[in-house]
């Protein structure tokens, strides 16, 4: 049994959600498992493991970057994964992304309307465009996997920034695309290599 945080950001509340079901998840694994916010986090020595989880907005949520930046001596020596929480995920074929395991909401993936020509929206939710700030914020940190998850979207919870972003440039369907047995299932997985 090791004991593991799951340390989140969360912009209005349903990547939180996601977090306690990920931390239910493991502990009903076997596993003694917390999820926190971020901010509330003051000693990760006291974890075997820990799980790294933020929305995407204008990239995975500065929060987070910040956050395996500042502990990113203490996290390498532990194991780590990520997730993500999106309302769109654009996968290129055939373009080079990272060497790191990943999982994929299946509902949330979609290659390009367009075979080779990525429109502005699709070049800003790419695999690769949300992975390389993710692996930069830590170089030092290998995380077991990472995992990208259909997001919630309710436009009246956004800071007006954030809504004209959505409305502009992603151009998402207000409404809930979690999967919950996506979620669940990649973190039963995850237990096994914690």
């Amino acid at each position: 049994m090791s004991k593991i945080l799951v340390a989140y950001a969360t912009n209005a509340g349903s990547t939180a959600e996601v977090a306690a079901a990920v931390a239910d998840t493991l502990t009903q694994a076997g596993h003694a498992a917390a999820a926190l916010p971020m901010d509330q986090v003051n000693d990760l020595n006291a974890y075997d493991a820990v799980v790294v989880g933020a929305p995407m907005i204008f990239g995975w949520q500065a929060a987070a970057r910040r956050f395996v930046r500042r502990n990113q001596v203490v996290l390498s020596r532990k194991k780590v994964a990520y997730f993500a929480c999106a309302m769109r995920l654009t996968q290129v074929p055939g373009a080079p992304l990272p060497t790191v395991p990943l999982t994929l909401d299946p509902n949330l993936a979609a290659e390009p309307a367009k075979a080779g020509s990525l429109s502005l929206k699709e070049r800003f939710t790419t695999l690769g465009y949300y992975l390389k700030p993710m692996l930069a914020a830590a170089p030092r940190i290998q995380p077991l996997n990472i995992g990208f998850f259909g997001g919630s979207l309710d436009m009246r919870r956004l800071k007006w920034w954030q809504a004209a972003f959505v409305m502009a440039v992603v151009q998402a369907t207000p409404g809930d695309y979690r999967d919950w047995d996506v979620i669940q299932a990649w973190a039963k997985a995850l237990a096994k290599g914690l």
